[in-house]
């Protein structure tokens, strides 16, 4: 994949085409706001500070492709990303999670994503560490203690002349042997880190308290000696213990964590579904449930405007975090939002309903396709499946039906359709059906399977 910071916006679609089908317009304006976090980094002036990201409202119903849009655009700037669910929240003072969680959870991941890639960095030296330490476990060093013995050589024989010099060469050898793979499975004793203590906590703490709860336990854990256990393992399991071990020694944790939160800052994604669940409906006054949400929205107005979250990590400002809502907005609409919260999303992209058409495509086109899903899980038990066209034209038809009569959740749909078609196959593999075997799935399976649920209206097992 491209460097995301020059993919242009034409070419984030077509990024996005790969995994999503239609919805065109919701693309476009992802694609725009990405690059205009590039921009804004761009800019020399003064004004940078000032450019704020134009956060998304997008409307749709349930399984039309506005979580993956996110999703995949999150990986596509490889940037920080967290998905959250309006509805879990409440607002301060109520027992639940506190607005701010998002923010923290957002640094959290920024910081995990640095972390990663500083050990990739790193890798090539924690290699040599740890080849070091496997081989000391298995020929330890000799301590060399008072001076070579004299009176005796055996140089003109081509042997060591000391006890050291055998030694090395013994090393020498097995390390020879390790590289070439030949040591993987001979088991060794090796030194790993325990955890410090128990976690701390404190009767009647609250919300507010979280991040300070955090810091006395990193505190705590920084004081209290490290424990270390012995283990027994084989060559290559030591190598992946050790690896890891040696690689977060060899990074400076605070320089991940300064660079984490700047990447949180100018490039984090925070996805809020389900905010039409904290709008107050076509209710007017009053106080009950409605209170508490648009309090939500009132705790929430001062992250999306811009503002500063302790975290354990540090402070993050929020003014240029991207947010990204969406919401079905069947029973409430998007003007039922507090008017400053509604002025916080400027773009608002309606996606479009999937049509038998669509789901056609989903089947066959993205490269994550059910479809390939599935040859893959049955290739893994070496089973050939193919499916005709005229199968995804039934499944897609007996998916688009059930919507229909049923409830519409959109393309999550295609996975109970595709999951009753198929689990009787998944069940006789490699009991009935042996390895080797091919499968054809036709029109005339899918009917066989499928069609009795439909003409019974017995469609309760399709439901989610």
């Amino acid at each position: 994949m491209m460097d995301p910071k020059y993919l242009t916006p034409r070419q984030i679609v077509e990024e996005l085409d790969k995994y999503i089908i239609g919805q065109y317009e919701a693309k476009r304006n992802v694609a725009i706001a990405l690059r205009n976090r590039w921009r804004r980094m761009n800019v020399k002036s003064e004004i940078r500070s000032e450019i704020i990201p134009n956060n998304i409202l997008m409307i749709g119903a349930t399984g039309v492709g506005k979580t993956e849009i996110a999703r995949r655009l999150a990986k596509i700037a490889d940037a920080p990303f967290v998905k959250v669910e309006a509805s879990k929240f409440t607002e301060v003072g109520y027992v639940g999670r506190d607005v701010e969680s998002m923010v923290r959870d957002l640094v959290e991941q920024s910081v995990n994503l640095v972390k990663a890639r500083k050990k990739e960095e790193v890798k090539e030296k924690a290699a040599v560490i740890v080849e070091d330490i496997i081989l000391d476990a298995l020929i330890p060093p000799l301590k060399v203690q008072g001076s070579k013995p004299t009176g005796f050589s055996t140089e003109s024989q081509g042997m060591p002349t000391s006890d050291e010099e055998l030694n090395e060469r013994t090393r020498n050898l097995f390390r020879e042997k390790i590289r070439n793979g030949e040591l993987e499975e001979r088991k060794i004793d090796i030194s790993i880190k325990g955890s410090s203590g128990p976690n701390v906590g404190m009767v009647g703490a609250g919300m507010m308290d979280e991040v300070s709860m955090m810091n006395l336990q990193e505190m705590l854990n920084g004081m209290l000696p490290k424990k270390t256990r012995k283990r027994k393992v084989t060559v290559a399991e030591a190598r992946r213990i050790l690896l890891e071990e040696e690689a977060a020694k060899l990074i400076d944790m605070d320089e991940v964590k300064e660079e984490a939160i700047h990447r949180a800052e100018d490039a984090g994604i925070i996805f809020i579904d389900e905010i039409d669940k904290i709008a107050s409906g076509s209710k007017k006054g009053g106080g009950g449930p409605d209170v508490s949400r648009e309090g939500v929205q009132r705790d929430l107005l001062p992250i999306v405007e811009g503002s500063t979250v302790n975290t354990k990590h540090g402070v993050i400002k929020t003014d240029h975090i991207l947010f990204v809502a969406a919401g079905a907005f069947h029973i409430s609409k998007p003007s039922d939002l507090i008017p400053e919260l509604q002025g916080r999303f400027p773009i608002r992209v309606e996606l479009n309903n999937l049509t038998r058409e669509d789901f056609i495509r989903i089947l066959k086109e993205p490269k994550n396709a059910l479809t390939k899903q599935y040859q893959a899980l049955f290739q893994a038990e070496g089973v050939e499946v193919t499916f005709t066209d005229g199968a995804m034209d039934e499944i897609a038809n007996m998916a688009f039906t059930i919507n229909a009569e049923v409830e519409n959740i959109g393309a999550r749909r295609l996975h109970t359709v595709m999951s009753k078609l198929l689990n009787e196959l998944l069940f006789d593999v490699p009991d009935k059906i042996a390895p080797d075997s091919s499968i054809a799935v036709d029109a005339d399976l899918v009917k066989e399977k499928l069609t009795g649920f439909v003409k019974n209206k017995d469609l309760s097992e399709y439901i989610l």
